[in-house]
C-alpha cells in the first residue's frame, strides 16, 4: 500500500470494511506524513500538526496514545483543506448586495518581517512592478517618516492597502549589508519586567507603528525561509506578539506568514517546520504560512487571497 498515492488509498478504503480496516494503518500514514511534510506549501492555525508527530520515534509511542496519522494527514495536506474550504457556503450574490448598500473601509494591512529586507531580492518592489500578478490600484504614499509606506493594491475586483513597515531607511540597509554588519530594528523597543524572581524581556513598539497596529485589519510577516542564513526564531516571535499585541486592537485579527526565499534555486526550510520554529501553535488568532518566491511572487496570491476570505469574515460578524 506504500506505493499507492494517499488519495487512491481513501479510495480503496471506501470498497468494503476488510480495506477501510487495512487502509488506516497508523505506521503507513506516519510514513505518508514524513514524506510529504516537507513539500508542502502552506500550513495554518487549523492544521498544523503537532510537534511530536513527526520528532518522536513510532516505537516511543504506546499503544494507547497512537496518533491518528491519517486524520492528521488528511487534515493537513494542502488538498484535504482545499476541499473543506470549498464545502463552506458562500454567499456572494447576498455579499455583493449588501456592499453595496452599506461603504465599507477598503481592507488594510501591516507587512513586516525580516524578509523584507534580508533577501537579495526586493519582494515589495516586484510585488509593484507585476501587474499581471498584482494589480496596483494606487499611488505608493509615505505613512511613516523613514520605514514605513502604504500602497493599494487590486485582488478578485477587490481593494485592499498595504502598510509595508521597515525597521531602518534603505540607505542604513545598504550600509549595512556592506559592513556586513546588523542594523538596529526601529520599529521595537525592549522592555523587562519581572515575573516572581524571573526577568523577562518582551518587545513593544514605537508610537508611530502602534498608530498603525490600531488601525490594520490583519498582518502580513514575511519570514526569511532561506535555510543557508541564521535565524533567531524567538527574537521573531516576540516581535510578531508585540505587534498583534490584543492592547492594539482586536484579537482575531488574521496573520499571514510569507515563507520567503529569493528566488527558485534557493533551498528553502519547509513552511511546517518554520511554523514550529515561530511557535505559531502559541497564537490565539488565525495564522496562515505561505511558501513564497520574491523574485516570481510564486504563492502570494494564495495567502494573499486567504487573509481577505478572513478579513472580510471578521468584519461581517
Amino acid at each position: 500500500m506504500s506505493f499507492l498515492s494517499p488519495q487512491d488509498l481513501c479510495r480503496l478504503g471506501s470498497t468494503s470494511c476488510y480495506w477501510r480496516a487495512a487502509v488506516q494503518d497508523p505506521l503507513l500514514w506516519r510514513y505518508f506524513l514524513l514524506r510529504d511534510l516537507p513539500s508542502w506549501t502552506s500550513i495554518d492555525w487549523k492544521s498544523l500538526p503537532d510537534e511530536e508527530v513527526f520528532n518522536k520515534a513510532f516505537s516511543e509511542v504506546s499503544d494507547n496514545a497512537l496518533y491518528d496519522y491519517m486524520a492528521v494527514y488528511k487534515r493537513s495536506c494542502p488538498q484535504g483543506r482545499r476541499s473543506l474550504k470549498s464545502s463552506r457556503p458562500r454567499y456572494g450574490t447576498v455579499t455583493s448586495f449588501l456592499q453595496s448598500l452599506v461603504t465599507q473601509a477598503e481592507p488594510r494591512f501591516a507587512m513586516f518581517g525580516p524578509g523584507l529586507e534580508e533577501l537579495d531580492n526586493s519582494l515589495v518592489q516586484k510585488m509593484m512592478t507585476c501587474p499581471e500578478i498584482l494589480l496596483v490600484a494606487g499611488l505608493p504614499h509615505r505613512q511613516i517618516h523613514g520605514i514605513g509606506s502604504g500602497v493599494s493594491f487590486q485582488f478578485n475586483n477587490q481593494k485592499f492597502n498595504i502598510v509595508t513597515l521597515y525597521s531602518t531607511t534603505s540607505a542604513e540597509r545598504r550600509r549595512a549589508r556592506e559592513e556586513q554588519a546588523v542594523a538596529v530594528n526601529k520599529m521595537f523597543y525592549q522592555e523587562n519586567s519581572t515575573v516572581g524572581n524571573q526577568q523577562t524581556m518582551h518587545y513593544s513598539v514605537i508610537a508611530q507603528v502602534r498608530k498603525v497596529c490600531e488601525v490594520v485589519d490583519g498582518f502580513i510577516y514575511v519570514a526569511n525561509a532561506e535555510a543557508h542564513r541564521e535565524h533567531d526564531r524567538q527574537e521573531e516571535l516576540a516581535r510578531i506578539l508585540a505587534m498583534i499585541d490584543p492592547a492594539l486592537g482586536p484579537p482575531n485579527r488574521p496573520l499571514l506568514v510569507l515563507s520567503c526565499v529569493s528566488h527558485v534555486a534557493v533551498k528553502r526550510i519547509p513552511c511546517v517546520y518554520v511554523a514550529h520554529q515561530l511557535q505559531l501553535n502559541l497564537l490565539h488568532q488565525p495564522w496562515m504560512m505561505q511558501d513564497t518566491v520574491a523574485a516570481t511572487l510564486d504563492g502570494l496570491l494564495n495567502g494573499i487571497e486567504w487573509l481577505l476570505e478572513e478579513a472580510n469574515c471578521k468584519s461581517a460578524q
